[in-house]
């Protein structure tokens, strides 16, 4: 039977960022992007991680051994993609970068509840994309009844006691306010107690020209007036 050194070995990383302040709250960390998603969401920034490809441009050894030369140097290590959870090697990953004393975050759509389940127990922390209501994923992710998994992976996320935060992106084509104040007050009444509404960008994204047309008064300020007491925390992050 393989080592879980060994089977966290075959983990696809499609590339690295070595420190960012801002993928992990509050904490300095690096992220690995695993590669391939089966969604297509429009506003994808990261559209060359959603192919599955069987060689690995960054070896886990060569992570492993950047890690162990940024001990002390950062706090965090986030999983991050494409979709993490569809690579599964990831949670004997995860554990492995634990186990060098390093926080775990991970980013996740809730794509693939089981192995979302299988990922909780090595994270300290998740982020969890909520695309928009439920019943309405198919014309964000292009896969119809994708809100399904999605559904079911906040509900563990929710009875796991993992430090989280949910997020929505952003486009006024994608998501009017009537929508979006609809979509704040199910998360509030299903638990959700840190939101964030983080807009469009038009780096790397599928459909650039969504934030070429995103208004600079979006999300309207009255709207996130309306929905900050349903929150403990309510974050809005405008696109760069």
């Amino acid at each position: 039977m393989p080592s879980s050194a060994a089977e966290a070995a075959a983990l696809c990383i499609g590339g690295v960022t070595p420190f960012t302040a801002t993928d992990y709250p509050g904490k300095l960390a690096a992220v690995a992007f695993v590669q391939g998603c089966p969604w297509r969401c429009r506003y994808c920034h990261n559209p060359h991680l959603q192919p599955r490809h069987t060689a690995q441009p960054v070896s886990w050894a060569r992570f492993i051994d950047f890690l162990q030369r940024r001990i002390g140097l950062i706090d965090a290590v986030v999983f991050s993609g494409g979709e993490p959870t569809l690579d599964p090697a990831l949670p004997q990953a995860m554990a492995q970068v634990r186990r060098l004393g390093f926080l775990v975050g991970l980013h996740s759509g809730g794509i693939y509840p089981g192995r979302f389940a299988a990922a909780l127990p090595h994270a300290d922390w998740v982020g969890l994309d909520i695309k928009a209501d439920f019943d309405d994923y198919a014309t964000i992710t292009g896969v119809a009844g994708s809100g399904t998994p999605a559904r079911e992976a906040l509900a563990m996320l929710l009875q796991s006691g993992v430090d989280h935060e949910c997020r929505t992106t952003l486009h006024p084509a994608l998501h009017t306010a009537a929508a979006i104040e609809a979509l704040a007050g199910k998360l509030a009444a299903m638990g959700v107690r840190r939101y964030a509404l983080q807009c469009v960008r038009a780096e790397g994204s599928r459909d650039s020209g969504l934030a070429a047309r995103l208004p600079p008064d979006y999300p309207d300020a009255a709207l996130v007036a309306r929905l900050r007491p349903r929150f403990d925390a309510l974050i809005v992050r405008k696109a760069d």
